[in-house]
């Protein structure tokens, strides 16, 4: 006597120590719906299908385990597509259970029928779909293994309702065993002697940390060697937080919007080590002209980002906290005072700038944020003006406090993953810092919050415009606006009819007190933030430029 294939999938979830799951029901994945009645999975019920990828996204990256979400087949799979890819651009461990037509109508374009394996194959570590009922346990068990292991990332399993229905005998493998999958994780130990020699002999290095550091958890360890050998540290994006912004070692980020004192140490360092890393255009700007006159290092667990945008010098493939450990072994300390005195004066004469503090900026309100909240709070952003603002001037010192879309620039990202970060850390302080264009993609999850008691904060930048569209156009299309000025609903009628708070700042001296009510006040809160839509984000590397070539604040622009 056995049990159905969604009772054997429920069943292999709470022994995989999963507890929470985002989803959204329908008729193919009900099997799996009626089998979660009295398990001790709790199961959240969003909005939109995207809502349950990006929380599940949230979820992943606070706590560290895979994120999981459900949807059912044709419209719900494809509503998860977006999130699935967002995922795997920034390497976060998800598990995506879809359901399915029947096998017997599998390819019958029957309705609600999706080939959402076939769809995912380019976005996903890998999908399956299966066939066999007998098979779902170690399918199961593969896909949090290939999630979690190496370069982590989403996996899909396509379920037909045939196959969640029908009575499964087999039980789950003890030990997975992937043929063609072995993640290297140590490093080889004659590239990191290279790499220790090549660090000794550098009189101008910049370590260039990345979302891999904190994947790995090695930010203590990427603390350790930037004091030891006294090399300056500029992050990626998704690096944010690896390093802590306060240390007198930090460039802040680097590339596009990146900080100027960063891009120049990048353009004139001898060596540049690389830390989980992509090498992304976001970056590096025009190729060509990256870092040259340095050797270049580049240390990642996945052997093909190594090489593929930029060429590289000296690479280990590995983990970084087991490469950055051997590495200590060997590194003795050093002084570069003479090229730290260099990137200082830079730092000091070339700051991220911003106007009048006599009208309210974005820039002054995230500032004040970070004085207020960065050693306890969790912050998430969509995409646009207002990340990169945050990036820049909210000053991150934790790993993981810091969750956006970097790879694919995911508009609608925010608020479902700080959902998502609120459930997997509940005694923190979570604020989603959002625009009017990218809330208003995923604000239907204010319902999600409200029915979950989910007290974030979304701190909202309405400029009635797709800002960075905008400035886009500002730059590149001649001042020729199109499509980009927004009618917004009223924000704090919203918040209203939600059962939520909402506070309104429209002058520099209603920020604090305005965000300090909002942070103890306990509820789901909008702070509305009205800002010019003339307000742009400097400095700007044109992306046929290279990164000294930015395009930096004065009063004239």
């Amino acid at each position: 006597m056995g049990i159905t294939g969604a009772e054997m999938l429920v069943r292999c979830l709470e022994e995989l120590g999963v507890d929470l799951v985002f989803g959204y029901p329908g008729g193919n994945i009900l099997p799996v719906y009626d089998a979660l009645i009295g398990s001790n999975i709790r199961h959240v019920l969003v909005r939109q299908e995207q809502g349950a990828v990006h929380a599940a996204s949230g979820y992943a990256r606070v706590t560290g385990k895979a994120g999981v979400c459900l949807a059912t087949s044709g419209p719900g799979a494809t509503n998860l597509v977006t999130g699935i890819a967002t995922a795997y651009m920034d390497s976060i461990p998800l598990v995506v259970f879809t359901g399915q037509v029947p096998t017997i109508m599998v390819g019958t374009d029957a309705f609600q029928e999706v080939d959402i394996t076939g769809i995912t194959i380019p976005i996903t570590k890998h999908n399956y779909l299966v066939k066999d009922v007998d098979e779902l346990p170690r399918v199961i068990k593969e896909a949090f293994h290939i999630a979690t292991t190496g370069r982590t990332g989403p996996v899909v399993v396509d379920l037909p309702k045939d196959v969640s229905s029908a009575v499964c005998k087999a039980k789950p493998p003890q030990e997975v065993e992937l043929r063609g999958y072995k993640p290297n994780y140590q490093g080889h130990p004659t590239q990191i002697r290279n790499l220790a020699r090549l660090i000794q002999e550098a009189r101008r290095p910049v370590i260039y940390a990345g979302g891999g550091v904190i994947r790995s958890g090695a930010s203590d360890l990427l603390r350790t060697l930037a004091e030891r050998v006294k090399a300056p540290v500029t992050t990626t994006l998704m690096g944010i937080g690896g390093f802590p912004e306060d240390h007198p070692l930090s460039l802040g980020m680097l590339g596009m919007h990146g900080t100027p004192y960063a891009n120049l140490a990048v353009q004139e360092c001898d060596v540049l080590i690389g830390l989980g890393v992509r090498f992304d255009d976001r970056v590096t700007a025009a190729v060509e002209h990256f870092a040259p006159r340095a050797k270049v290092v580049h240390v990642d667990i996945d052997p093909a980002e190594i090489g593929k945008n930029v060429l590289v010098d000296l690479p280990i493939v590995g983990d970084l906290r087991l490469v950055l450990t051997d590495l200590l072994e060997l590194v003795e300390e050093k002084d570069h005072q003479e090229w730290l005195d260099t990137v200082y004066a830079w730092r000091r004469e070339r700051p991220l700038a911003y106007g009048s503090p006599d009208v309210l900026r974005p820039q002054y309100v995230l500032a004040k944020l970070g004085e207020l909240t960065r050693h306890r709070a969790i912050i998430t952003t969509d995409v646009g003006q207002h990340q990169m603002w945050t990036a820049q001037h909210y000053g991150f010192v934790r790993p993981g406090s810091f969750l956006t879309s970097g790879g694919l620039g995911t508009m609608g990202y925010g608020f479902p993953a700080a959902l998502g970060a609120q459930l997997g850390a509940p005694d923190t302080l979570v604020i989603a810092v959002t625009g009017d264009g990218s809330f208003q993609m995923h604000m239907a999850e204010m319902a999600t919050a409200v029915q979950e008691g989910l007290p974030v904060k979304i701190l909202l930048f309405n400029n009635n415009s797709l800002g960075m569209v905008r400035q886009l156009q500002h730059f590149f299309c001649n001042r020729r606006y199109t499509a980009v000025d927004m009618v917004n609903p009223d924000f704090m009628k919203l918040a209203e009819c939600y059962g939520a708070a909402g506070l309104r700042i429209q002058q520099p001296a209603e920020v604090e007190p305005v965000l300090t009510e909002a942070i103890n006040n306990g509820r789901l809160t909008i702070i509305e933030c009205i800002i010019s839509d003339t307000e742009l984000v400097y400095p700007v590397v044109p992306g046929t430029k290279g990164l000294h070539e930015m395009i930096e604040y004065t009063e004239e622009n």
